[in-house]
């Protein structure tokens, strides 16, 4: 096996490393079966739920843990059933245990069955935070005879703690660095001499 052989090989092992982590990331802020970030509605109906924090750390997806606080926050519900795109939804953030308000989007129907809440400025001060969800019957349904009722979830969080960089994030930055050498190893006469020697040396 060549070098370039085994420069391609490394990098296509790295790909595979970055999605098998990118899938195995699924079980604690990605929808799947075992997704801890959701709100039970009714048995058997959900709403998935997913925070980011873009402008600290552009890479990662939270739950029940938000590392920073006063900076950019974006709370993301999803919900697939159609009947609760005919509902009325109301979403509220609270601080905890005194239960003061510091976000609410007024009761409105959200058709596409996805949420964004944006908190331009997250939340003042580390701590515990409850999301509440509140669904309410449109009017007009009722009178038409629908048997749907109001619903009210709810979901903790805290907030601060500075918690450190996925080992999921390390990972997409390491891919990215390796493909941008791999790329520059290509083009550049100069830095393929240099890795070249390098792995002579490795070789010798």
């Amino acid at each position: 096996m060549n070098k370039t052989q085994l420069i391609r090989k490394g990098c296509l092992g790295l790909i595979g490393l970055f999605f098998s982590a990118s899938i195995w990331a699924h079980g604690g802020a990605a929808g799947t079966d075992t997704d801890q970030c959701k709100f039970e509605l009714e048995p058997t109906h959900w709403i998935h739920y997913t925070a980011y924090q873009p402008s600290a750390y552009p890479a990662e997806e939270f739950c029940g843990k938000l590392p920073g606080t006063n900076t950019l926050t974006q709370l993301v519900f999803d919900y697939q059933d159609m009947k609760y795109r005919n509902m009325l939804v109301e979403f509220e953030v609270t601080k905890e245990p005194e239960g003061k308000q510091v976000f609410l989007l007024p009761s409105a129907k959200h058709k596409k069955g996805s949420v964004n809440l944006e908190l331009p400025n997250g939340v003042a001060e580390p701590g515990q935070y409850l999301i509440h969800i509140t669904l309410i019957p449109d009017p007009a349904d009722k009178e038409a005879g629908s048997s749907t009722q109001r619903l009210d979830v709810h979901m903790g969080f805290k907030a601060g703690g500075g918690e450190p960089v996925s080992k999921n994030s390390m990972l997409l930055y390491a891919f990215f660095t390796f493909a941008g050498l791999y790329l520059l190893y290509l083009s550049s006469a100069g830095f393929k001499r240099q890795v070249d020697a390098i792995i002579s040396k490795i070789k010798a």
